[in-house]
């Protein structure tokens, strides 16, 4: 019943936002809106997520797209919390196109504590303190690995077979030219 369901609404909003530039179907369970015009600080993209219950449960809401950068977190966290609260009054009915309209009626007082300016973001930047007490983790593997340039992790990964692991023989020593090297074992 749930995909019969997320089919009939995935045609709706196919004919409704047919030819919306803000609209994107990432897949036939992912949709992004964008609100506000590229540039503006009060821009931002919605990103709503199907999950396999969905009309009966509630969707995955984010807000995570690189798009949304310039955004500060608590006007993030204070939109998605008034969205989840809207689409908790409409579980088993399509929500999508509700919550995109819904969002764009209230556009401007989801985005009331939003700065006009990047320059204000900046300056919220510039006073942040930065403690230099560095505790040792054991994940420092993990670390090391995420400072590589995009031409080291190129490397590493043609390094890999598909699954991620080192390919066979990546350590094996070519005995003839390490024998030529060494001088090969003395006869007694």
């Amino acid at each position: 019943m749930n995909s019969e369901n997320q089919e009939e609404e995935l045609e709706v909003l196919r004919s409704i936002y047919e030819g919306d530039a803000n609209f994107k179907e990432m897949n036939i369970k992912t949709f992004q809106y964008k609100y506000g015009t590229e540039g503006d600080p009060h821009s931002f993209v919605l990103e709503i997520s199907w999950p396999e219950s969905y009309p009966e449960s509630l969707p995955v809401i984010s807000l995570d797209a690189f798009y949304n950068k310039h955004m500060q977190p608590n006007v993030k966290g204070n939109i998605i919390l008034k969205l989840l609260k809207e689409a908790d009054g409409n579980i088993g009915s399509a929500m999508t196109y509700t919550l995109i309209e819904w969002v764009k009626e209230n556009l401007e007082e989801l985005l009331v504590d939003q700065p006009l300016n990047l320059d204000t973001c900046t300056s919220h930047v510039a006073n942040l303190e930065i403690d230099d007490k560095v505790e040792p983790t054991s994940k420092d593997n993990k670390d090391r690995r995420s400072g590589l340039t995009k031409a080291q992790k190129r490397r590493q990964w043609d390094r890999m077979d598909g699954k991620g692991e080192k390919i066979r023989g990546f350590d094996w020593v070519d005995v003839i030219k390490h024998l030529s090297q060494t001088g090969g074992a003395q006869a007694s």
